[in-house]
């Protein structure tokens, strides 16, 4: 095996290499991944049998964890964006909440929406009514816009079912239950910081909300909703909430001191909470809320969540596969050791931060800035005194806020969002970079102090 100083310059060039060849190279981060694993291994010293086993062994047990969920997530967002479910959950929002306060409404709007569907599609999906809320309250386009953005980006990296979450819970070993939970306590300070980032930016930066042109076709290969009636509000929120409160309840039922029992009740609980589970039984909902719009179409619509779903889970399967690699390695140990002789007590769950931060930047991918930061600070846990099961949710969360700082050019959702607002460059760096960056700062400064208290 190497010298500990030679892992260190290792895993930094490992990093420096997923960044340069995802980046520079646009090598698909599928490729990257396992071509990291491989020479991470390779040159830790590990044998070639021992290489290939520690990834095939990660990449499996990656997928097996996670898979069916991402499927069934993926399908469960097809089928809401396009049978128009997302936008009847976004109407609703806005009714309940108010016109006075429909600028927030979007961006609580956009968290709902952006469970089951990617953030970039939801806002193509929304983008016309925050224009049209704009105009009849006669604001700047900056406000509803950047509220909107926000407020998808925020339960794209901290809520589960969202595969980016899903994929950190899972590698870290986190419990999906408490990650809801606690990505939603986390989601409410950022999404009230982002709306008063938008607010006072508004007032800086005029966008006219008639001037904006929806150029959704040009922007994504998100297909507009199908004509026809859209489902009820009931149809539409039920793929989304039962999945989420059987996930909740099951967490409930599997806590040590079993506080509802340990009956047929709580059997069946932990049966039908079982993310997997709970997700098909979403996704068999959304088909419910779709039969109508037809076989064909139906079928149709599954299967472009299928083919969504297939490249994130080679992704998730290559970085489970990454980590795997490194836990063969001694470079975690050799971290941890080093790590404990820094005192950072509290302050550790700042590491997985920045370098989910550093990733995000380089490479433009939330979700495989989650997905690539995982593996590498799993065996760091023990030593920045994460390894407790609220410990590990944190450290998930605080994944997710790195890797919604910042977005900048090399990020798809930067121009959706400043193309379908209307912004120019120069605003779109001041508007959604900005915001990404005080989005994301505000989530891990909350998960800092979830840490002060709660560890």
């Amino acid at each position: 095996m190497s010298s500990g100083p030679f892992l260190l310059v290792l895993l930094v060039g490992a990093i420096l290499f997923l960044i340069v060849a995802t980046s520079r190279f646009r090598l698909h981060p599928f490729l990257a991944l396992l071509v990291t694993a491989y020479g991470l291994g390779l040159l830790a010293g590990l044998p070639g049998a021992e290489t290939v086993r520690a990834l095939t062994q990660g990449f499996g047990s990656t997928i097996g964890y996670i898979g069916i969920v991402i499927v069934a997530g993926t399908m469960i967002g097809a089928i809401l964006e396009r049978s128009g479910g997302a936008m009847v959950m976004a109407e609703a929002v806005v009714r309940w909440v108010g016109q006075a306060r429909s600028a927030l409404a979007m961006g609580f709007t956009g968290a709902v929406v952006s469970v089951p569907v990617f953030c970039d599609s939801g806002f193509v999906i929304l983008s016309p009514l925050a224009r049209s809320l704009a105009a009849r309250s006669n604001t700047s386009l900056v406000v509803y816009a950047v509220t909107l953005s926000m407020g998808l980006y925020t339960t794209h990296v901290f809520v589960p079912p969202t595969p980016g979450p899903i994929a950190a819970a899972g590698e870290l070993g986190a419990d999906i239950g408490l990650m809801m939970l606690f990505g939603l306590v986390v989601a409410v300070p950022v999404l009230l910081a982002s709306y008063a980032f938008a607010r006072y930016m508004g007032r800086r930066i005029y966008l006219d909300p008639r001037a904006a042109k929806a150029t959704t076709e040009a922007m994504t290969d998100a297909p507009a909703t199908d004509r026809g009636a859209p489902p009820s509000l009931a149809a539409a929120f039920a793929p989304v909430l039962v999945p989420v409160l059987l996930i909740a309840l099951r967490s409930v039922a599997d806590y040590p001191t079993r506080p509802l029992g340990t009956g047929w009740w709580t059997d069946l609980l932990l049966f039908l909470g079982d993310p997997n589970t709970a997700l098909l039984l979403g996704v068999a909902l959304a088909m419910g809320t779709a039969r109508r719009h037809g076989r064909e179409v139906l079928a149709a619509w599954v299967g472009d969540g299928l083919r969504t779903a297939g490249t994130i889970i080679l992704i998730t399967g290559a970085g489970g596969a990454l980590g795997s690699v490194l836990r063969a390695t001694p470079i975690g140990d050799y971290l941890a050791a080093s790590l404990s002789t820094l005192g950072l007590g509290s302050f550790g769950i700042l590491l997985p931060f920045l370098v989910a931060a550093a990733l995000k930047t380089a490479l433009g991918s939330s979700t495989v800035a989650i997905i690539t930061t995982a593996p590498l600070v799993t065996p760091l846990l023990g030593a920045l005194g994460l390894d407790a099961p609220l410990g590990l949710v944190l450290t998930a969360l605080a994944v997710g806020a790195g890797a919604m700082t910042v977005s900048h050019a090399n990020d798809s959702y930067f121009w959706v969002v400043s193309q379908l607002s209307g912004m120019d460059v120069a605003q779109a760096y001041r508007l959604q970079t900005l915001g990404s960056a005080v989005a994301g700062g505000t989530g891990i400064l909350t998960i800092l102090l979830l840490r002060f208290l709660l560890l």
